[in-house]
């Protein structure tokens, strides 16, 4: 699937887990509040909202009560596993078709744009 062709949740949901990977949203920290991503993103915030549900249904962010979400430990972890994961099995091999089809080679690619 296309990154157009996503809906907006997952949208978020991508850069969300790519946040969490990469320690922008560190493990034990809160998260941005819907309304405050809402925001930051252009989206709305029953968008962020479905989003965060979707993290917390995966047991990779915990509610605190009157506080807000945060980041579980070992999620980062975890979230690089799956993405990793669906990285190989969904998305390379389009990509690698793709290369193939165009006629790419190692040089092609690595060669500064």
């Amino acid at each position: 699937m296309s990154n157009q062709s996503k809906p907006v949740y997952l949208k978020l949901r991508d850069l969300i887990a790519a946040a969490i990977i990469d320690g922008r949203y560190p493990e034990g920290k809160m998260l941005p509040s819907v309304r405050a991503l809402a925001a930051e993103q252009g989206a709305n915030p029953l968008t962020v909202a479905k989003a965060y549900q979707q993290f917390q249904s995966d047991g990779l962010v915990a509610v605190q009560r009157g506080v807000g979400m945060y980041v579980v430990d070992g999620a980062a972890e975890r979230l690089c596993r799956s993405e990793r994961r669906l990285f190989v099995e969904e998305e390379w091999p389009l990509i690698r078709e793709r290369i193939e089809r165009l006629g790419l080679d190692a040089e092609d690619l690595l060669a500064p744009a």
